[in-house]
């Protein structure tokens, strides 16, 4: 799963360190890691991308309908969106091949 954020330009580290927090998803079954990345800035915007990778699809259903990740997000329903958080976008992707480092 890929999660982008476009943020106002200055405020890329705030969606970074959440991101960065020990969290429930690491503990959850088929969780592989997250990945997070900053595209440098340009006209008053800083965009970061989250890519979170599971072993399988299913490892990721079993994590959005978990009652942590549903409490969770019913918790951040009824506070407002940060002013600085200017859309975001989340896709779905399959890995096709991993390339690796020669030893």
């Amino acid at each position: 799963m890929m999660r982008k954020m476009v943020v106002v330009e200055g405020n890329a580290h705030k969606v970074i360190e959440q991101f960065s927090k020990e969290g429930i998803i690491e503990k959850q079954d088929g969780f592989i890691d997250v990945t997070v990345m900053k595209e440098k800035a340009r006209r008053g915007e800083e965009t970061v991308v989250a890519m979170i990778r599971w072993e399988s699809e299913d490892h990721w259903k079993n994590w959005e309908k978990s009652d942590a990740h549903l409490a969770g997000h019913r918790a951040k329903k009824e506070q407002p969106k940060p002013d600085y958080l200017l859309r975001t976008e989340v896709s779905m992707y399959t890995v096709q091949t991993i390339k690796k480092a020669a030893n």
